[in-house]
């Protein structure tokens, strides 16, 4: 044992590296929380430059993992709904396992426990939380948690989760000022993004309306004009398909004038009734109409298929005056992409006033151009009527009189038949004038409207409404006695499907090039009995070889009849 000199020498020096171990841990400790601030500030200088939206929420989730060291964070950002997260941007998990894991969570558990208490939360143990809804397949193992709410102007974006701190510690109070700081900074990021977004967005919105209106002044077709609108509105909202429909006179039914997108041919033409379809209800409504998932709406239709793969979709009526809307413009993105939201739905809205604009501008154009053509018409017929007639009366009166002189009696003949082929000539003139001045207008509907109400009486027989697709100049280019063959075969070939098939389903397409009219109608039904009466099909055949067409037969792969009636569009 050493003496007690020797002990009280020993004891100062003890004292003494306590004190230093001390001071270096503070010394420690303060050089860390430098570190960590000087971190935190880098973090938000880089999330707060982010102009991009998207951009700066990747950036707000790298950084929250990086200040508190977590091996796993993600941002979900709570939907229009507010109940469910809309987006999730995710760091520490490969796209391999992403894919593994399957769909996005949605806000279930202890994501949707921070949605319902937008509130600081730290776990030791997520799965002792008694919101704990745990996970799926291929997930990887998470225990620790802290989750902070993200505010933009005092309103919820979303949320920030953070799992698994590095070296199996425990999130501590300080991780949670830190990620409540950078929250706060995020949520400032995330408001100039917007802002920023929003000022890009109306920019885009006045240069496509400015080229709209500089098309609609330059005189182009309104055909041209709303494929045009349809391409832009398209392009500036993001969406993978835009139709646009008109209606169809005396039929309560929307005809797709335009699709451009996704599975454009499966629109492009298609007769939709004003229930059971979005763009029917938002011409019905005059009001937008809006669907988080088009493919799975029950207020659509789901017959023809037309929406695989799309998700969202918002119908706009084109112009909402006194007179209702003059048609429908519909927006739709893929599944996963996020809803239209008002700050989308709302420039779209004027921008689909071009539309009724160029429709309106078309119409006048064509009345004007009619107005001429019929003041044409007048003045013809009036020069016929004071010069020509009166000429060839003066003639004929001046050729009678001579024949009274003419003593040879064959010449005297010749003369005779001159005069009575100016009589004939002046009535062909009188009965051209007549024609000239009396406008065509004898009420009856184009091929369209009287295909659509075939098809709308056909429907209380069969027990189900067939789709209809239309495509060409069926009103122009189609003469009506070959449109009354076309009614008169589509109503057969209808009434065959009711009475004999046992169908569910029928598809009609009614088309035109200009040069041959082609009439399809296929049906899911048990197909062409044999042995059976098929008076209906011969008289079909019948009306197209009288036309120079012909009728074919055909079995589709799943079953049922193909009827396909071809004919010439017009005469030789």
């Amino acid at each position: 044992m050493g003496s007690p000199e020797e002990a009280r020498v020993r004891l100062p020096q003890l004292r003494l590296d306590e004190l230093l171990e001390e001071l270096q841990a503070r010394l420690d400790a303060a050089r860390g929380t430098r570190d960590r601030v000087h971190s935190l500030l880098e973090a938000v200088l880089s999330v707060g430059r982010e102009l991009d939206l998207e951009q700066a929420l990747h950036s707000i989730v790298e950084a929250a993992a990086s200040l508190v060291d977590a091996e796993y964070a993600a941002l979900g950002v709570i939907g229009p709904d507010g109940r469910r997260l809309s987006a999730f941007h995710t760091v520490g998990v490969s796209p391999e396992q992403i894919a593994e894991i399957g769909p996005y969570p949605e806000g279930h558990g202890i994501l949707g426990e921070l949605i319902r208490h937008p509130e600081p939360l730290r776990l030791a143990k997520i799965s002792e939380h008694p919101a704990s809804y745990g996970f799926p397949a291929h997930h990887p193992p998470m225990n620790t948690f802290l989750g902070v709410p993200i505010r933009v102007r005092d309103h919820v974006f979303g949320n920030l989760y953070l799992t698994e701190k590095r070296g199996g510690a425990q999130f501590d109070e300080e991780d949670v000022s830190v990620t409540q700081t950078l929250a706060v900074a995020a949520g400032v990021a995330i408001d100039n993004a917007r802002l920023y977004e929003e000022s890009r967005l109306r920019e885009r919105w006045l240069r496509a309306n400015a080229e709209i209106t500089h098309s609609l002044m330059s005189g182009r077709d309104r055909t041209e004009v709303l494929a045009l609108i349809a391409e832009r509105a398209g392009e500036i909202t993001g969406s993978a398909l835009t139709a646009v429909a008109l209606p169809m006179q005396d039929t309560g039914s929307l005809v797709v004038e335009i699709a451009v997108g996704m599975d454009a041919e499966a629109h492009r033409g298609l007769v939709l009734p004003l229930q059971n379809s979005l763009m029917g209800l938002a011409f019905s409504r005059a009001s937008p109409v809006s669907s988080a998932e088009v493919g799975r709406d029950e207020r659509i239709s789901p017959e023809p298929p037309r929406f695989d793969g799309l998700g969202p979709a918002v119908a706009v009526p084109i112009g909402t005056g006194s007179a209702g809307p003059r048609g429908v413009v519909l927006l739709a993105r893929k599944i996963g992409e996020p809803a239209f939201t008002a700050t989308e739905t709302d420039p779209l809205k004027a921008f689909a006033g071009q539309a009724a604009l160029a429709m309106e501008l078309a119409e006048r154009r064509e009345d004007a151009e009619e107005v001429a053509v019929l003041k044409d018409r007048d003045r013809i017929a009036r020069d016929l009527h004071d010069l020509a007639i009166q000429r060839l009366f003066a003639t004929g009166m001046t050729l009678q009189s001579a024949g009274r002189f003419i003593e040879h009696e064959e010449a005297a003949e010749r003369v005779v038949r001159a005069v009575d082929d100016l009589d004939e000539t002046i009535k062909i003139i009188r009965s051209t004038i007549f024609g000239l001045r009396t406008r065509e207008s004898t009420g009856e509907a184009g091929l369209r409207a009287r295909a659509v109400r075939v098809v709308g009486q056909a429907a209380t027989v069969l027990g189900f409404a067939p789709s209809v697709r239309m495509e060409g100049l069926l009103d122009t280019d189609v003469p009506k006695d070959i449109a009354d063959h076309v009614v008169a075969v589509l109503s057969e070939a209808l009434t065959n499907i009711a009475r004999h098939a046992h169908a569910d389903r029928a598809d009609v397409l009614l088309a035109t090039d200009g040069r041959q009219v082609r009439l399809s109608v296929v049906d899911n039904g048990t197909g062409i009995p044999a042995g059976g009466r098929r008076s209906g099909l011969r008289n079909m055949a019948e009306r197209a070889e009288q036309l120079g067409g012909r009728l074919e037969l055909d079995t589709p792969e799943g079953g049922g009849t193909a009827l396909t009636w071809r004919v010439p569009a017009r005469k030789e």
